[in-house]
Parts: structure tokens; sequence; C-alpha cells
């Protein structure tokens, strides 16, 4: 208001002057003085004020604002066998095939993170399932200041075992995931725990990482009742570039739990399975772009291999006759994929899949009733091709021929979409 008042006198200022006595100048000038000395106080006020307000904490609704991001998926997928058909000599593996014919609602997710103050970081992804409802797919903090390349992650996050395990269902090249992940860890990892992974300064990537857990995921049988750490995770990655067009990455990985009367409909019957599970694994991955320039072509190969040894007892219909004796087995699986980028927002790629169910030393109590020896190796092949009008959209067809079923030989046809909405993050190597 002094601002306005003070430009009004002084604009008409000549006009009184003309007129006025000394008396009345000097008067008029002493005024102007003086309340030029009140505007100037109330703008240092002001400042002050302001910056006395900087420093404080917010507490405005919109003082924590953070990132939000929505995946929209959606599917339509023709199938020439029927999907609850569980895979061949997997029996005791959960054979979740993720398929539901004809159109349906992809995972969708929706994620929140933001900086939590200068030590904490805070993450939470909540997945909208196809078959209505949600559930909490990630939901952790992570530490920013620990310093000497550490970083603590605490809550629930998928495992970072393997390459593809940490990856969120929109990130994937392909619709679905590879068979070995589907038989070994019910398409993916989670775990509820604690993650630490040290990251080297120097020019070469390595990464090195253990994680303790509840053993939530399977093979995990979730024992709420255990106050100890239910599963154990190692890995570690290293990397670098070749040049300037060619990058690689390569890791190893370890992961062991128990399973406590884990029940599964192997065999024909209900049977259930305690003893010990361990897997070991490899993976690696190839891209190359030219001079590093991916918004043309760009080409990406990758593979991994899992190996799995469960030792224990098996009881074996445990309605009647409820009969229990040793169980072990050594299975393994792996895939190997390329992806290639062939014009501008353009992609085609190849997988091929395949399990060993391999050959399980029964007791003799249950050798009559358990198959030891499959004989058969469940393959899979798949194509796919897909257009991203931008990076927050993509459309993809996807065509394969599945013949992870004896005898059943499954030509399967899957049409996608995948959007993104709002703020997302830089996806990992």
């Amino acid at each position: 208001m002094f601002k306005y008042t003070f430009l009004l006198m002084a604009l008409a200022m000549p006009v009184y002057a003309c007129a006025a006595s000394d008396n009345e100048l000097q008067s008029i000038r002493e005024q102007l003085q003086l309340m030029e000395k009140r505007l100037q106080q109330t703008e240092s006020n002001n400042a002050n004020g302001s910056a006395t307000k900087s420093t404080q904490p917010a507490t405005s609704d919109n003082a924590f604002n953070p990132a939000v991001s929505l995946i929209l998926a959606g599917t339509y997928t023709s199938l020439s066998q029927n999907p609850d058909i569980p895979i061949t000599g997997f029996a005791m593996s959960p054979n979740n095939h993720g398929y539901s014919r004809s159109f349906s609602l992809g995972e969708s997710e929706l994620g929140i993170s933001a900086n939590i103050d200068p030590q904490f970081r805070g993450v939470a992804t909540f997945a909208i399932l196809p078959e209505g409802g949600s559930s909490v797919e990630n939901a952790f903090v992570q530490t920013s200041s620990l310093g000497n390349g550490l970083n603590l992650k605490m809550g629930r996050f998928f495992s970072a075992l393997g390459y593809l395990n940490e990856q969120h269902a929109h990130a994937w090249d392909f619709v679905d995931q590879p068979l070995v992940y589907r038989t070994f860890w019910d398409n993916q990892l989670g775990e509820d725990g604690l993650q630490l992974k040290w990251l080297a300064t120097s020019d070469t990537f390595i990464e090195l990482g253990a994680e303790v857990g509840r053993g939530r995921g399977y093979p995990g049988s979730d024992r709420q009742d255990n106050n100890g750490a239910g599963a154990e995770t190692l890995f570690a990655h290293i990397g670098d570039d070749f040049d300037a067009s060619n990058s690689w990455r390569a890791g190893a990985s370890w992961y062991q739990t128990m399973r406590v009367n884990a029940a599964s409909e192997a065999f024909g019957v209900s049977n259930s399975f305690s003893g010990d599970s361990k897997t070991g694994g490899l993976d690696f991955v190839w891209k190359y772009a030219p001079n590093g320039n991916t918004s043309v072509t760009s080409l990406k190969l990758q593979g991994e291999y899992f190996r799995r040894t469960e030792n224990g007892l098996l009881t074996y219909d445990i309605a009647t006759p409820n009969t229990t004796d040793s169980y072990s087995v050594t299975q393994s699986g792996w895939y190997v994929q390329g992806v290639y980028q062939f014009m501008p927002r353009w992609r085609t790629g190849l997988r091929y899949d395949q399990l060993n169910s391999g050959t399980a030393e029964v007791g003799s109590a249950i050798a009559a009733n358990v198959t030891s020896n499959y004989a058969f190796t469940p393959t899979r092949s798949t194509l796919m091709f897909d257009y991203s009008p931008s990076e927050f959209s993509r459309l993809r067809l996807q065509l394969a021929q599945d013949k992870s079923r004896e005898g059943l030989n499954d030509s399967q046809l899957f049409v996608q979409y995948v959007m993104s909405l709002g703020a997302h993050g830089a996806h990992q190597f």
C-alpha cells in the first residue's frame, strides 16, 4: 500500500509545487521522507519473514509431494491348451502359467516414491490384480547416506538374484516370464526383510549383496511362527563397456530356504514336502548400440541358468495312506533371448526356454507311487514384435509354441498394451 501512495504523491508534487508556499513544500518533503522510511522498514520485515519461513519445516498438505506413477496394462490371450495343466516333471512347483484366456486386465501398478529426509528414501508399489483386488508388490525404505558404496533396503522388495527378478512386469521384453522363472520362483521372488548392497568405486561395475528374509515367496514356506530368517540370498554382479557401442554385465546368485509342510498336488494327489531348498544361478547380458545411441538401432542379448537341489521328506497322499519317506531331486532350467530394435520405436525379439526335471531319489516306502524320472524335456519358443509410440506407451504382439507339457503342443497368441502415466524412474541396465 505504501508503494502506491508514495507513487501517487510523487506524481502530484509538480502540481502542488506550483501553488504551494515554501513552508507547505517543506511539510510535503518531510511527509514523503517519513513514508519512504516506513516503506523501507516494511520491505525489510517482509524479507526477513520470508527467509525465516523458508528455513522452517513445511507443514501444509502440499509440503510432501511424492512422485506418483500408474502403469496400465491389458492383454488379449488365445491358447490352444488349458492353461491349468501343469508343466511335466515339475508337479511340486506352483505351475503358475499366469494366463487368462480372452481379454483381461494385465497387472497394472501404482507407484509412489519420495525422499523422506537426507538419510532415507521410500518406495511403494501396489499391484492391481487382473482378477480384482490389489496387493503390495514393493514397500521399502532405502538409505541414502551410508557412504562407502553401501546401501541398505528394508521392507518388501523383489530379490536381486539373477537379472530379470528385480524388474517389474511393465519392463519385461516379453509378455510373460521364462519357464525357469515360472517354475523356480512362481514368476518372481519377493521377500520381506533386509537387503545390503555394496557398489565398488571403480571404473568397472562391481556390486555385491546379501539378503535375509522370512521366506515369504516360493519356494519358501512363509513360516510366520519363526523368529529367525527363513531365507538367505547372496549375489554378485560385474559389468563394463567394451567400447562406445558395446557393454555387458554378468552375475552369480545363491538362494537357500527351508520348506515346511509345503503342500502340492504332485503325482496326482495332495502331498506335502519339508526340507532344504538351495538354488544357484548365473546370468549374462550384452548390449549393443552404434556409438551408444539407442534411439535408432540396438541389440540386447541375455540368458540365465538356475540349478536347484531339494532334500527332505515327502508325505505321499496326506489324506490316506499318509506315507512319508525321503525325497531328493536336482532340477535346472535356462533361457536365452535377444531383442533387436531394427528402426526407431520398433523392436522384435526371440526367446528359447528349456527345463530339466532331473531324476529323483525316492525312499522305498513311497517309491511305488512317486515318479522319479519323467524322461521329458519341457521347451518353449517365443517370437515378439512391439511398437512404442513414445517412452510412455508400448503395443506388443507375441506368438509362442509351448511344449512344456508332454503330448500337448500349446499354440499361444498375445496382444498387449502397456501405458505409463506420471513420473517413473529409469530401469536397470
